[in-house]
């Protein structure tokens, strides 16, 4: 049995740590609040240029731009985002699984899978792992989510119009709640614009369009397209930049939690020992005590 003063270091050791699992909790709750504001925030801006992708892209068709042409998946790259810090829970490793079963399921039909790595963790994970990895980002937070959307949006759209790769997926965790995410795995790159329904009542003119009626562009189709696509990537990633970081902080409030209710319950197992081999010790002394008042007598 432990004695009497390494129990005492054990229960200040756990007590000290138990201090700060319950701050980083705090902290995560206040950052939580955060990045939920700035998901719904963003919110709008993201909706407003989907509607215009839907109705501009829906309408062209996938010939009218680079990066709305279907290719044959034989290259493909992977932007999994990680954060910079661990004591998260399972929000680091649920991403490297989903890239691990991606991997696993599209291994026969692709040639290549190459990776964009965002995070520190991320980075760490695959390279000891020795998979490809072609670029590498530090992890985002609220104030630096924007500049590295539009990093991670250039260097997609440049390998893919490049012919470097013939599809780019986002792999994210999806925020449902401070204690529920969900992986996402989601293809960026070619843009698939979302389903377009041409409104009734169009008669002959619709239905000679193939139920699509075309603008009438000004400059031109192409520039809109140009400007359009590469702004839709950018906001693409920053959504999925700004739920990763609200699920980061959502899966450390949990972990935080969890590992505080822990500590109590170990200072609580621990006291007790603490008890147990000091009422030991006493009645052992008190033991030594009368045996050898007892020899006195003799």
């Amino acid at each position: 049995m432990p004695s009497l003063k390494a129990i005492r270091v054990r229960i200040a050791s756990v007590k000290s740590t138990q201090k700060i699992t319950r701050a980083m909790k705090l902290v995560a709750a206040a950052r939580l609040r955060r990045a939920q504001d700035a998901i719904v925030g963003a919110r709008p801006y993201a909706n407003a240029l989907l509607e215009a992708i839907r109705e501009v892209a829906g309408r062209a068709g996938t010939e009218s731009h680079p990066l709305l042409d279907p290719r044959p998946q034989e290259r493909v790259a992977l932007i999994p985002i990680s954060s910079d810090r661990g004591l998260a829970g399972g929000f680091n490793a649920n991403i490297f699984r989903a890239v691990g079963r991606f991997a696993a399921e599209k291994k026969a039909p692709m040639k290549e899978i190459s990776l964009e790595i965002v995070g520190k963790k991320g980075r760490d994970y695959f390279r000891r792992r020795g998979l490809p990895i072609k670029h590498e980002f530090g992890g985002a937070n609220g104030d630096t989510a924007q500049d590295r959307a539009r990093e991670l949006a250039l260097s997609a759209v440049q390998i893919f119009r490049d012919g470097h790769v013939d599809a780019v997926y986002l792999v994210y965790n999806e925020f449902k709640s401070a204690i529920a995410q969900k992986v996402q795995v989601e293809q960026l790159l070619p843009v698939v614009p979302p389903a377009f329904e041409a409104p009734a009542g169009h008669g002959a003119q619709g239905e000679a369009a193939g139920g699509k009626i075309d603008f009438l562009y000004e400059p031109d189709k192409q520039q809109l397209l140009d400007a359009l696509l590469p702004l839709y990537v950018e906001s693409q990633i920053y959504r999925a930049l700004l739920e990763s970081i609200a699920s980061e902080f959502g899966a450390r409030m949990t972990a935080m939690e969890s590992a505080t209710k822990n500590a109590k319950e170990a200072i609580a197992r621990y006291t007790l020992q603490y008890n147990r081999a000091r009422q030991a010790a006493i009645t052992k002394e008190l033991m030594e005590i009368v045996g050898g008042a007892e020899a006195l007598k003799g």
